[in-house]
């Protein structure tokens, strides 16, 4: 008999979609808005341009990625078969929670504890986004994955406009003046997260049922054993295959932008605080907007085309940042307005955000509709494979090119992989890949 998807409780998915909320208070407040530019600039601070702090950043991150390269898959099998996705994703919890309060011991100097915290703080983080994302396939029918995605995305982003009202309102701007306010970052970042991810302990249930161990084999065998076993038929889940490859190009170009975003905006662009603190506001309403939005549209038009029409949103986006300081220009010589490129990067933000939730709302989507519910949570260990290794591929390339011809240059390497995700993305056949998982369900 063929597996039935039905809808999860109200509250299961609202506790699914709060560690979304939770955990973006790392992502925002420690990876893009905040930590990123107290790392570069005061930690290691090598002005004027910064590059050595760039080059750390980009290789502490790309480290962590790796290791959630290297142990993604056989976790995601482990978990399948022993039916133990809570547990994994509660271990990854606590590693990211302790690790990210410990940055407070970071100081201008101590460089190296800065990278390893980074390493292991990121690293829990990252494996952890694999380990919830697992949980999606059993929460809905195909049809609502969508908005369920979406659902989860927009919340994310809410969850990071609410952990950041206390930085920007206390902790105030990054600076070498203010290092003993804003260094408490990390904790409050830890805290946020600590406690408002309790809802997803309570609520979320683990549907499967463990199987018990053939004698002789332990568990990290049987993980490798069933990892092979999906590498070996993966031409079966050929539209699985081909999504990770588009997907990889993308992710390495959103990487890029949630780590160096509000790096570029102090490096290149030269902003004020109260403008870091409008794009802020105003990326994560647009982010939270295109989520629920294109979520939605997912479900009527179709992941696939919804994916493609991020992708050629952020090739835009892309566009207008790097040429913010021309435009800002060409607007003075045009209306003779005297705006300054830091406020035209505003108005550029709205697309950067509109782009950011819809585009990792509608992978999500995708792998979740492609893989069978008795393989979720290893499917999602190669989605997470796949995403952490082009998290990796895209900050190595950008720390590697600014040192060659600066940032504001080598942000148009996005525009490269953005275009190759969308060129790869057309072979793949949305209705084929969900006939697909549906058979493995039915094949059990």
């Amino acid at each position: 008999m063929t597996n039935t998807r039905v809808r999860a409780p109200r509250r299961e998915i609202f506790g699914w979609a709060m560690f979304d909320f939770a955990n973006q208070a790392y992502t925002l407040l420690i990876i893009t808005v905040v930590f990123g530019d107290l790392f570069t600039r005061v930690i290691v601070g090598d002005a004027p341009d910064y590059q050595l702090g760039n080059l750390l950043w980009s290789l502490a991150l790309a480290t962590s990625y790796l290791l959630v390269v290297l142990t993604a898959p056989v976790a995601g099998a482990i978990m399948d078969y022993h039916a133990s996705k809570k547990r994994f994703l509660f271990a990854s919890y606590l590693l990211t929670v302790v690790t990210t309060a410990a940055l407070w011991f970071v100081t201008p100097g101590l460089v190296w504890l800065g990278v390893l915290l980074l390493i292991l703080s990121n690293y829990g983080y990252a494996i952890g986004e694999g380990f919830i994302a697992s949980f999606l396939p059993g929460l809905g029918p195909p049809q609502d994955l969508g908005k369920i995605s979406g659902f989860g995305w927009s919340l994310g982003y809410l969850g990071g406009m609410a952990s950041a009202i206390f930085v920007l309102l206390v902790l105030g701007e990054v600076s070498a003046a203010n290092f003993e306010r804003i260094r408490w970052v990390g904790p409050w970042a830890a805290g946020f997260f600590l406690v408002t991810a309790i809802p997803t302990f309570l609520w979320v249930q683990e549907r499967a049922s463990p199987r018990p161990l053939p004698p002789g084999r332990g568990y990290l065998g049987i993980g490798l054993t069933r990892v092979r076993q999906t590498l070996q038929h993966l031409r079966q889940y050929r539209d699985l295959a081909v999504l990770l490859a588009a997907a990889f190009f993308a992710m390495s170009g959103i990487s890029i932008i949630i780590t160096f975003s509000f790096i570029y905006g102090a490096q290149v662009i030269g902003w004020e605080e109260s403008v870091r603190t409008q794009m802020f506001i105003i990326v994560q309403i647009t982010a939270a907007g295109g989520a629920l939005g294109f979520g939605a549209l997912q479900d009527r038009i179709g992941a696939m085309r919804t994916f493609r029409i991020t992708l050629l949103l952020w090739i835009l986006a892309i566009g207008l940042i790097y040429l913010t300081p021309a435009l800002t220009a060409w607007l003075h010589r045009l209306l003779g307005v005297a705006w300054q490129a830091q406020h035209v990067f505003l108005a550029v933000g709205c697309v950067a955000g509109l782009s950011l939730g819809s585009c990792q709302s509608a992978i999500r989507t995708l792998v979740g509709l492609f893989c069978p519910l008795a393989r979720a949570a290893e499917f999602f260990g190669f989605w997470g494979l796949s995403m952490k290794l082009a998290s990796m591929f895209g900050l190595l390339g950008i720390g590697l090119l600014q040192v060659l011809v600066g940032l504001h240059a080598a942000i148009l390497f996005c525009i490269l992989l953005f275009a190759t995700a969308l060129w790869i993305s057309l072979a793949v056949d949305e209705a084929r890949g969900r006939i697909t998982a549906e058979q493995a369900d039915g094949i059990g």
